[in-house]
């Protein structure tokens, strides 16, 4: 079960980036990517949440703040969210594998903990407003 959460969110992050043809105005190595990295692992329970998506740590700044929502309420929206994304996954014919690249290995069984469960709900409200998709049970 090893990178068990978010293995799509890297691919996701890989299709947003494109290959531009702007010029970097900013080579002095600390880019914006590290500020755009969020990392939670518990090798114990063997998973690791990986968010690389430019833009995601700040729009998460102005969201509602840890211990705004129960970790119950985020634990049903998160199995709500990774059933939709992962339906997706499997119809390519139907949405992009750019955006749906794979599926999302969450077991609601597990008790991943208020934090995975807290970035991984906001992951999907970004994705969600970021990509113009329409999960059923989110914001938009």
């Amino acid at each position: 079960m090893k990178n068990l959460l978010l293995i799509a969110a890297f691919c996701v992050a890989l299709y947003s980036c494109g290959t531009g043809n702007e010029t970097m105005k900013n080579t002095s190595g600390n880019s914006n990517t590290e500020k755009d990295t969020i990392r939670i692992a518990n090798d114990s329970l063997e998973y690791e949440i990986m968010i690389i998506e430019p833009g995601f740590e700040s729009w998460l700044a102005t969201q509602p703040p840890r211990g705004f929502y129960g970790q119950s309420l985020l634990e049903s929206k998160n199995y709500s969210f990774v059933s939709e994304y992962n339906n997706r996954v499997l119809q390519p014919a139907k949405y992009s594998h750019n955006l749906y690249a794979e599926q999302i290995n969450y077991d609601p069984a597990l008790d991943y903990g208020y934090e995975v469960n807290y970035l991984l709900y906001n992951y999907f409200i970004y994705f969600q407003d970021k990509y113009n998709q329409k999960f059923i049970g989110g914001r938009n």
